[in-house]
């Protein structure tokens, strides 16, 4: 069972992704990494990484590729990446969302308690994170609609759709375990 995972910025993805690992017992995959390694080479911060992408068709095409060879020879993992349902059609793809304004507030949490993601921004507010989540969704949307002719946020693409946004992450991760062992 491959299961794909993908949603909205602050929503609990990599948290999801990280207590289906241990749940599981499947590897794990996390495709916002491999692309901050990529824009770390190139001495770009993720968001600079992804306007660069905007014009530059190879930043998605190369971990893409990555991502399609997975889904063609390993079996029983999980993999976050906003393109990851449709270049591995046989998953279980999971959409996980969440109110905007909740997952920035999400997400400045996390940077005030273990100063990650900020890449270089000025994240000082809930705000800033909000208007940081909105600017990467549309170079995303952006990107993916123009390479792939495919809308990565529409809900109609995914098997379960889940919001988070008033629920505990325990909450969040029995639904989906739920949807899981009913397959």
């Amino acid at each position: 069972m491959i299961i794909t995972i993908t949603g909205d910025s602050g929503s609990g993805k990599s948290t999801m992704g990280q207590k289906l690992e241990k749940e599981l017992g499947f590897k794990r995959y996390y495709i916002g990494q491999i692309r901050r390694d990529a824009a770390k080479e190139k001495g770009m911060t993720l968001e600079e990484y992804n306007t660069y992408g905007e014009t530059h068709p190879e930043t998605d095409l190369e971990v893409d590729k990555y991502q399609k060879n997975l889904g063609q020879t390993e079996d029983d993992f999980i993999i976050e990446g906003r393109t990851s349902w449709f270049l591995i059609p046989q998953s279980l793809k999971i959409y996980i969302k969440v109110d905007p304004r909740e997952g920035a507030r999400r997400i400045f949490s996390d940077l005030q308690e273990e100063n990650v993601r900020n890449e270089g921004k000025n994240l000082d507010s809930v705000e800033d994170v909000l208007k940081s989540n909105k600017e990467r969704a549309k170079s995303d949307d952006l990107r993916y609609k123009k390479y792939y002719q495919k809308d990565c946020f529409d809900e109609k693409n995914f098997d379960f759709v889940i919001d988070s946004t008033n629920l505990t992450r325990n909450e969040v991760l029995e639904q989906i375990m739920t949807f899981i062992n009913a397959q």
